[in-house]
C-alpha cells in the first residue's frame, strides 16, 4: 500500500498513477476534499478519507507521497519517518514511471512565466510536451494518462525537498532570493540548498542553466561538485557559452552557434523578463530547435494570468493584476518594470518580508499605497512618511474603489501584494480574479 497525504491536484494525480501501476493507494487529507477530486478518486475505486489522518493505516504503507504544502517538521510526518517509511514528492513518484525528457525550472521568481514560455516554444516546434509540477495538470496524472516525450516542470523548493532519484535533463535556476523562510527555519542557506537539489542527480549528459548575475547562485556554485554542463545567462557580462544582452540584443552562444534578436521584439518586457527569455532560449537551443521558430515564439508569447496582467484602462488609469507576486522580490520586479506613477495595492499574509528592499523604488514610483490584508501594520510602519497616501482595505472591491478614487489619467493601479493571500482569499488566483471583477465593475 502507498499512502498519499493531501488530496489536491498532485495527490490525486499520484493516486491515479499508483492505481494504474498496480499499487494500492490510500489517500488522506486533514481538510475536506474538493468534490471534483472525490469524484475522480471514487471513479478510480481509490480508498480515501477526509478531515483526518489515520496514522495506523499510514504506518502500514511502504511509502508516502506528500503534498508539497505539508512541512516535513509536523508530528505526523515525523512519526512516519521514525518508522523508516520513505516520504517523497509527487515529482519524484511520477519521475520513476516517466521515460520522457525532463526540463526542470525553479527560482524564487519567474518560474511560472518561464515554464509557460518554454512550453509555448516546444509546443510550437511540434513536440509532444506536457506542462506540470507547480502549474498545469498533475505530473503524475499526465504520466499515467498521456504519452508525452517532453515535460516542462515548474518545481518549487518544497517539491525539491522530497526528491530522491529525480534527474532533470535540463535544470534551470532563475534566481534565489529570500522566500518561504518560515519553512527553512529562517535560514537562507537551507532554502538555497533546496533549490540546488535541482541538480542533485545530474551528470555530464545533463545541462544546468543558471543566472550568472545572482549572488546566491554564484556563491553556492563554488561549493557544488557536479559534472553537469553549466550554461550561464547574464545581462551584465558577455558569455562565451551562454546568453547575454549587448547593444539591445539578446544573444545566445552555445558551442560557437550564434543566435540573436532585438530585445524590443520580445513579448515579455522588463529587466526580469530578459532573464526568463534567455533561460528559455538557451534550453531551446540545447534541444536544437530552429532559430526562426525560437525568435517567433519569444515574440508572440502571451504571459500567464495573474503575472503583470493588464486588465483594463479606465479613464486613463491602467489596472494591472500581479496577484502572483507573493514575495518582496516579485513585487520589486513589477515596480521596476513600470514607468508611470503607481497606486500600489499590497498586503496579505507576511512571510517574514523585508520591505526595506523596496524603499528606493517606492520613493521613486509610488504615489499611494492601498493595503489589502487583515494585518497591515508592518507595511504601514515600513512606508509611512515615504508615501503621502496610505489607505487600508479588507476586500478586493474596496481596494480597487479606493485606488480608482486616488488615481488620475496616466497613472497605474498595481495589485502586487508581496504577500500570500490566505487571510482574505482562497489563493492568489482567487485574489487576482476578485481584483479583475472589481476593476470590470467600475
Amino acid at each position: 500500500m502507498i499512502g498519499i497525504i493531501g488530496a489536491g491536484e498532485s495527490g490525486v494525480g499520484a493516486a491515479i498513477l499508483a492505481k494504474k501501476k498496480g499499487l494500492i493507494p490510500f489517500v488522506t487529507d486533514s481538510s475536506e476534499i474538493k468534490q471534483k477530486y472525490k469524484e475522480v478518486l471514487t471513479n478510480y475505486e481509490i480508498e480515501w478519507e477526509e478531515k483526518q489522518h489515520s496514522l495506523d493505516k499510514l504506518l502500514q504503507c511502504e511509502e508516502i507521497v506528500k503534498s508539497p504544502g505539508i512541512p516535513n517538521e509536523i508530528e505526523l510526518i515525523q512519526k512516519i519517518k521514525k518508522k523508516g517509511i520513505k516520504v517523497i514528492s509527487e515529482i519524484e513518484f511520477a519521475y520513476r514511471f516517466s521515460n520522457a525528457f525532463h526540463i526542470g525550472i525553479t527560482g524564487s521568481n519567474g518560474k511560472t512565466t518561464t515554464s509557460y514560455l518554454l512550453y509555448h516554444i516546444l509546443k510550437k516546434a511540434g513536440l509532444k510536451v506536457g506542462l506540470a509540477g507547480n502549474v498545469g495538470k498533475s505530473f503524475a496524472e499526465q504520466v499515467a494518462n498521456e504519452d508525452f516525450e517532453f515535460y516542462v516542470l515548474e518545481i518549487s523548493s518544497f517539491q525539491l525537498d522530497d526528491i530522491d532519484s529525480f534527474q532533470a535533463d535540463i535544470g534551470i535556476i532563475l534566481n534565489i532570493t529570500p522566500d518561504h523562510l518560515d519553512r527553512y527555519a529562517y535560514d537562507f542557506e537551507k532554502y538555497v540548498d533546496a533549490k540546488f537539489r535541482m541538480i542533485k542527480n545530474s551528470n555530464n549528459k545533463n545541462f544546468f542553466i543558471y543566472n550568472q548575475d545572482d549572488e546566491a547562485i554564484q556563491k553556492k556554485l563554488k561549493t557544488v561538485d557536479s559534472e553537469v554542463q553549466k550554461i550561464p545567462f547574464s545581462i551584465h557580462e558577455e558569455m562565451n557559452n551562454g546568453a547575454y544582452i549587448k547593444d539591445e540584443k539578446l544573444i545566445i552562444n552555445i558551442n560557437n552557434n550564434h543566435f540573436d534578436m532585438s530585445i524590443h521584439d520580445l513579448a515579455l518586457q522588463g529587466k526580469h523578463n530578459l532573464y526568463n527569455s534567455m533561460a528559455s532560449g538557451i534550453a531551446s537551443r540545447i534541444l536544437d530547435l530552429r532559430k526562426e521558430l525560437i525568435r517567433e515564439s519569444l515574440t508572440d508569447f502571451q504571459n500567464v494570468e495573474h503575472r503583470l496582467e493588464r486588465v483594463a484602462t479606465i479613464h486613463g488609469i491602467e489596472f494591472i493584476n500581479d496577484s502572483k507576486a507573493t514575495n518582496v522580490n516579485s513585487t520589486w520586479y513589477a515596480l521596476e518594470s513600470l514607468n508611470k506613477p503607481v497606486i500600489w495595492i499590497v498586503g496579505g499574509v507576511d512571510k517574514g518580508n523585508d520591505y526595506s528592499e523596496l524603499l528606493s523604488l517606492v520613493e521613486e514610483k509610488v504615489k499611494a499605497i492601498v493595503c489589502l490584508g487583515k494585518d497591515n501594520s508592518k507595511i504601514i510602519e515600513a512606508f509611512k512618511g515615504v508615501v503621502p497616501i496610505l489607505e487600508e482595505s479588507n476586500s478586493a472591491q474596496d481596494a480597487v474603489r479606493k485606488s480608482y478614487e486616488i488615481g488620475k489619467n496616466g497613472e497605474v493601479v498595481l495589485l502586487s501584494p508581496a504577500c500570500a493571500s490566505f487571510d482574505l482569499f482562497e489563493n492568489y488566483e482567487d485574489r487576482g480574479h476578485q481584483f479583475k471583477q472589481a476593476v470590470r465593475a467600475l
